[in-house]
């Protein structure tokens, strides 16, 4: 039961960082329209993998066998439809995988290093192709780049399995009907394009960084998953553009503080009150080389003055130790490239922490369109930190309880509960 144990658990890790990758050779070779026929020969791959490797024990090369059994499966899926219409082989290339001659040699020079690597930023960036809705592109990465299942999907984000399986057959009808490309996009595209990788790559690591599930603040499959979409991008010298080490500066920078983050019983830990000796040192030494790296070229994105700010917060020995006024310039450039109210009450905390609760309810006051912040619970909880420093108690209970309404999170609803009985 244990080895067997062990199987599943290697096999789902496996299978989490390779599935893309086998889904994006395989929508290569069958096409765009057929992107189910790829994702069911990566599924009976894995099913094969089960039922062998219990039976047999695990082979030496685990990642190498899964290859071979897809690219085994796929040159079964060739040789069933090689004279039907379902799979387009005008290519030339794909012309060969027709004659029984040339198809398995054919097929091993689709599943080379290289082009499996770029075969797979290819797919990242036809999922985040800009006529493609940002769930939709969460939603379609999760699916089919990580692995994820129709109903893990819906769980990460609070939904139905339903309303999930709606979004991927809008997003695959979509690449059936526009035939879209999904290769690495020319030198002019890749810029404009690598913003919105790095915005589904970020909202993926942020929701497993604060997660929008009622059972679980952190999840780190999510954490792990945009990470590796990250490096992905640095593993090829075309996408390895300055904003693509900084978004990776930045979330080894936030991961390195992930299990000080809750207690034993998944309670919230202010970051005052965090075990800085618990950090992960080699993680923050590792987000200090990727933010050097990041340091080329003349443009100044919010990934650089985010991770910026976080490494601030991860050089300061103890909290007292934080440079508030540093963390403010960044704050304010932050808000020069965009103006995001989130980035507002973010530098409204830092206000709070280096000039005190006056000044920055005086600064949180000058903010337009609170309306639209009125449902978000962060607004709430910001009032309702500012009035308790500031003695209001009646203002203070007022805002908390406010955004305990409007917060799903358990964990996020205790933190603010202690807040009101002045536990923290």
């Amino acid at each position: 039961m244990e080895n067997n144990n062990n199987i599943d658990q290697t096999l789902n890790h496996l299978f989490r960082e390779e599935s893309g990758k086998m889904v994006s050779v395989l929508i290569k070779i069958f096409g765009t329209e057929n992107i189910e026929m790829a994702e069911d020969v990566v599924q009976d791959a894995l099913v094969k993998a089960l039922e062998t490797w219990k039976y047999n024990g695990m082979p030496d090369n685990p990642r190498a066998w899964l290859y071979r059994t897809a690219k085994n499966k796929a040159i079964d899926v060739i040789r069933r439809n090689k004279h039907s219409k379902l799979i387009d082989f005008s290519d030339p290339q794909k012309q060969l995988l027709t004659s029984g001659y040339t198809l398995e040699t054919t097929m091993d020079n689709y599943w080379n290093e290289d082009g499996i690597k770029d075969d797979f930023l290819g797919m990242m960036y036809g999922c985040c192709h800009p006529e493609i809705s940002q769930e939709n592109q969460i939603t379609f990465i999760l699916k089919s780049l990580c692995g994820f299942s129709t109903k893990e999907v819906a769980k990460s984000f609070l939904t139905s399995p339903d309303t999930i399986s709606k979004r991927l057959y809008r997003t695959k009808e979509y690449f059936r009907k526009n035939r879209i490309s999904l290769q690495i996009p020319t030198n002019k595209q890749i810029e404009e394009r690598t913003h919105t990788v790095l915005s589904a790559i970020y909202l993926l690591f942020n929701e497993g960084y604060n997660s929008t599930h009622a059972d679980q603040l952190i999840r780190k499959d999510l954490i792990g998953q945009a990470m590796l979409l990250c490096k992905s991008l640095l593993s090829n010298k075309r996408t390895k553009l300055p904003e693509v080490y900084a978004l990776m500066a930045l979330m080894c920078f936030h991961s390195a503080r992930l299990d000080s983050r809750i207690t034993r019983e998944g309670e919230l830990i202010l970051l005052s009150k965090q075990d800085r000796t618990s950090w992960d040192k080699v993680l923050i030494q590792t987000g200090e080389k990727y933010l050097n790296h990041a340091a080329f070229g003349n443009n100044l994105t919010t990934y650089h003055l985010e991770a910026a700010i976080a490494f601030q917060h991860c050089a300061a020995q103890q909290y007292e130790d934080t440079n508030w006024k540093e963390i403010l310039m960044y704050y304010d450039l932050l808000l020069e490239i965009a103006d995001d109210p989130i980035v507002f009450l973010n530098r409204c905390l830092v206000i709070l922490e280096y000039k005190g609760p006056k000044e920055a309810l005086i600064v949180l006051k000058t903010m337009k369109n609170t309306s639209m912040l009125d449902k978000y619970y962060v607004y709430h909880a910001t009032l309702g930190e500012i009035y308790k420093r500031l003695l209001n108690t009646n203002l203070s209970i007022k805002h908390y309880e406010r955004a305990i309404k409007l917060t799903q999170s358990k964990q996020e609803q205790q933190f603010l509960k202690d807040k009101i009985a002045g536990k923290c």
